[in-house]
């Protein structure tokens, strides 16, 4: 009870559609980084419809949706349709929720062949409510520059020195960050050099020291 789960790629966005259609109030959105041409030309329509009328709109993406031109636009089109957009360093996971009544989240975040689960039960949807509104208090509106801590850090480098300190590998903080891995690379090497690190170790060491961590 409260779980419905949908595998096939139409039958889901069919039933994107009808919650969309449905929809009377808010849509609230963890919607990932950079977005394929395909994905946003989907979207747009649901977009429209939810402007048309005067659905408010909550959309958090990864800070890396901002390097993409044809995802930045696609923000900005957004935005300009009064949808709220902000962005963060990290997600805990993509969801779309309707009415705080419907959340659709993917059974694997790397695996979209696995589809995604229609939640609908009170309890569950009254964390991901709550899990929302904190990613969103703490999100970066897209118009704000970016942000810098007491130690000039970026959100994204104070979150891979997070990464780091705890053992991730490149290619798993360029997916948490959904950038690539060459970029994953070199932040993490400008943080090294910054610490005047010879290695992670040394790095996660030299970063505690100075109460970066």
């Amino acid at each position: 009870p409260g779980v419905e789960h949908l595998v096939e790629i139409d039958e889901i966005r069919d039933r994107l559609a009808v919650l969309t259609r449905d929809v009377q109030k808010e849509v609230m959105t963890f919607a990932g980084g950079q977005q394929s041409v395909q994905a946003i030309e989907a979207a747009k329509p649901l977009d429209e419809q939810l402007a048309d009328r005067g659905i408010c709109s909550r959309t958090v993406h990864l800070d890396s949706a901002r390097n993409s031109p044809h995802t930045a636009e696609y923000l900005a089109w957004l935005v300009g349709r009064r949808a709220q957009v902000r962005t963060v360093p990290t997600l805990p996971a993509r969801m779309v929720m309707f009415d705080r009544a419907r959340a659709v989240i993917p059974v694997k975040s790397e695996d979209t062949a696995a589809g995604v689960v229609i939640l609908s039960g009170e309890g569950t949807l009254a964390m991901f409510c709550a899990l929302f509104e904190t990613v969103w208090d703490n999100a970066r509106p897209l118009t704000d520059e970016p942000r810098h801590d007491a130690h000039d850090l970026t959100n994204s480098e104070a979150t891979v020195l997070r990464l780091l300190a705890v053992g991730h590998t490149d290619e798993a903080i360029a997916k948490r960050l959904g950038v690539s891995h060459r970029t994953s690379r070199r932040i993490a090497t400008g943080l090294m050099e910054r610490l005047g690190a010879r290695s992670r170790f040394e790095a996660g060491a030299q970063a505690a020291k100075r109460g970066w961590l």
